[in-house]
């Protein structure tokens, strides 16, 4: 039998659109956009998270914004280490990483380069074990799924750069799939759309505001329409429009057409016996993708599988990785892990 390590415990959820950290006894110490603003001149940050945020589409040439990960792959390692280390800076927390154990989420399309260098970013800050695991898996423990059951399990994780599907049994992955049809593409097609229909430029914070408000993939009653502002492609002069959700909800099913054919040919190479799990325990929605109107029911209706949607689905790989701290200290005190130095990690025993 053993009791919680006293090790720090830390996990993150890095994703597409926000950035997570969790740490034990602390609870959620971050939650905030994923998005970085440098200074040109001076090379420096300047603004992270929220303010930064806020500087989208609103910022000079001496100002970039940047993004750590991009459609599930990370496209600045540099900005990563640097919002690591900013998030635990300003939260007075630099010392909870000396030999700390740690759980990075990471899309299923980082690679086993990118994962190292990840891992070695955190062991730079002091920590002792780092563990990377996909996203998708944490959020099947996130939304309550026991996934250590010999049971298959179907998880749909609609994120910010990638729609993670995948089958999970028994502890692990059993099969996944991956593509880059998410909430930025969402928002990306609707700004197309505006732009062809309306002749309006409208920037992708308008194209969220859109997809929130009026965006479904059913119809539902009252259904309204939106004003929007922009800038007019041919003259260059502010212009305003009104789009209505069946405009919006003709984008999203186009969207949602890619994602329900990669949920097929998943289920096409589920092996029987879990294929029979999954008729059962039916399907789980995760990600910020799952909040679009009647995404449930969608699913439902094609698949007529029960389908339900996690309590709390932006923040269920944090969740997730919250109910994984016991299985990393089971699996240290069993002799899985080595710390850097080489020797096997132990847990305090009574």
């Amino acid at each position: 039998m053993y009791v919680e390590s006293t090790r720090p415990f830390i996990s993150l959820d890095l994703g597409t659109a926000n950035v997570l950290a969790y740490v034990s006894g602390q609870g959620i110490v971050y939650n905030q956009p994923s998005i970085m603003a440098y200074d040109n001149n001076l090379n420096k940050l300047i603004a992270i998270g929220e303010e930064a945020y806020d500087m989208v589409g609103k910022t000079n040439d001496n100002i970039r914004m940047v993004t750590p990960l991009v459609d599930g792959v990370i496209a600045d390692l540099d900005a990563a280490k640097d919002l690591l280390e900013h998030i635990f800076d300003r939260l007075k927390m630099m010392n909870f990483w000396k030999n700390s154990v740690v759980v990075l989420a990471c899309p299923s399309g980082v690679t086993e380069l990118e994962r190292d260098a990840l891992k070695l970013v955190a062991k730079d800050m002091g920590a002792d074990l780092v563990v990377v695991e996909e996203e998708v898996k944490m959020s099947a423990l996130g939304a309550g799924v026991n996934i250590e059951l010999p049971s298959g399990n179907l998880i749909v994780d609609i994120g910010g750069g990638t729609t993670d599907i995948a089958i999970i049994a028994s502890g692990d992955i059993v099969l996944s799939r991956s593509v880059k049809v998410a909430g930025n593409y969402f928002n990306e097609e609707i700004l197309k759309f505006v732009r062809a229909e309306y002749n309006i430029a409208i920037g992708s914070t308008t194209a969220e505001n859109i997809k929130k408000n009026i965006g479904s993939l059913v119809k539902y009653p009252n259904e309204r329409s939106m004003q929007i502002y922009g800038r007019d492609i041919v003259s260059g002069l502010p212009k305003e429009a009104k789009v209505n959700s069946e405009e919006i909800r003709n984008i999203l099913l186009g969207a949602f057409g890619r994602i329900t054919d990669l949920v097929i040919e998943v289920l096409e190479n589920t092996p029987p016996e879990l294929a029979g799990d999954i008729m059962k325990n039916g399907m789980v929605l995760c990600g910020g993708g799952a909040l679009v109107r009647n995404a449930d029911k969608y699913f439902h209706d094609i698949f007529q599988l029960p389908t339900r949607i996690a309590a709390s689905p932006l923040d269920c790989v944090i969740e997730g990785t919250k109910a994984y701290e016991k299985i990393i200290l089971r699996k240290i005190e069993e002799g899985f892990y080595k710390d850097s130095q080489g020797t096997y990690l132990q847990t305090l025993k009574k």
